[in-house]
């Protein structure tokens, strides 16, 4: 069984792309998927949402971080290591970021372009990412890999977007996150046009897995902050024409940077390219996160009394049908073999 590499990107910071992973790894394992979540972000915040400080600090001790695969490919002394997913309940497995790697930058960096003349070593490099995620789902019987990046256009991000089959845009409802998100269709689709050069060139005849770099934008998901609900439309209107109301204007906006730019893809764009929209849950949050555990798990020992019990109900149900979305969309949308 090949699993299906989501991931969830935005060069904004802020935009809860990592809340939305997490939430998203629970309610697939709810649905009877088998999970894999990877933390590609140096900042290692998913981690951090699935483990306590000691828990992450004892893995690091035990070599069962994203980091320890790829050590010995920059110490220059091999190739990677075999993941350690760590088991969070049936069918939810985690490969932990690591603070360390930013590391790895470097040599990244320095075998993109070494990917121009063919060198193995450089392809290694460069394929690192998407065969420890390969070789995660088939020690942990995954069908699903989710991969959380951090929010910049660098070259971790880069190789971590070549190894995905499908991509999620999270955004919020603010002019920054309009900004950024003009420029991140031309970005992947860049990676995507570089990447397909080099493989159809050097890509044949390697003993290992390489990915074929057709990431599949499916859609975004939009993040309503309870502080930025209030953010006047007029701010955003030169990031969209001609739009008469926020969910008009990100679609149009969605339309510009994803299905403009990937129009001689062969993909099949819908109609409405949202996945969903997710409240703010108030202070669901930091209640959840002092749980360690997804917003609509929350008890009443853990505090949601009240009004929060509603909402624990309304996130288990927005979650569950951004998921659905998701699955649906990624069968539409279906990777050549």
């Amino acid at each position: 069984m090949i699993p299906k590499i989501i991931g969830l990107f935005n060069s904004k910071s802020g935009v809860g792309t990592t809340t939305v992973v997490y939430h998203l790894a629970h309610i697939f394992s709810k649905m009877g998927h088998s999970v894999l979540a990877i933390d590609l972000d140096p900042q290692a915040d998913l981690t951090l949402a699935f483990f306590d400080e000691i828990e992450m600090t004892q893995h690091q001790v035990d070599s069962k971080t994203i980091f320890a695969c790829l050590e010995p490919m920059i110490d220059g002394v091999g190739d990677i290591q075999e993941p350690q997913p760590i088991k969070i309940r049936d069918g939810l497995f985690v490969i932990d970021g690591d603070l360390n790697l930013n590391l790895f930058e470097d040599n990244l960096i320095d075998a993109w372009q070494k990917n121009y003349e063919g060198k193995e070593d450089a392809l290694r490099i460069t394929t690192a990412f998407y065969r420890i995620m390969l070789s995660g789902a088939e020690k942990c019987g995954a069908e699903i890999i989710l991969v959380d990046v951090g929010p910049n256009l660098g070259a971790i991000n880069r190789a971590a977007v070549l190894s995905m089959d499908y991509l999620v845009l999270p955004i919020m409802f603010d002019p920054f996150s309009m900004q950024r998100m003009q420029y991140i269709g031309r970005y992947v689709c860049n990676w995507q046009q570089n990447w397909k050069t080099i493989i159809q060139k050097y890509g044949k005849g390697w003993n290992i897995p390489i990915p074929k770099g057709e990431v599949i934008p499916i859609g975004y998901v939009v993040l309503y902050h309870a502080r930025r609900q209030s953010i006047p439309l007029s701010l955003c209107m030169q990031y969209a024409e001609g739009s008469t109301s926020a969910d008009a204007f990100i679609s149009q906006l969605y339309r510009q940077s994803f299905t403009n730019v990937f129009s001689d893809s062969g993909i099949e764009f819908p109609d409405s390219n949202c996945l969903g929209s997710l409240q703010s849950y108030r202070n669901l949050m930091p209640m959840a996160q002092e749980a360690i555990k997804p917003v609509f798990d929350l008890l009443p020992a853990d505090g949601a009394i009240g009004g929060h019990t509603n909402l624990v109900g309304i996130a288990y149900h927005e979650f569950k049908a951004l998921a659905e979305n998701i699955i649906a969309r990624t069968s539409q949308n279906v990777q050549p073999e």
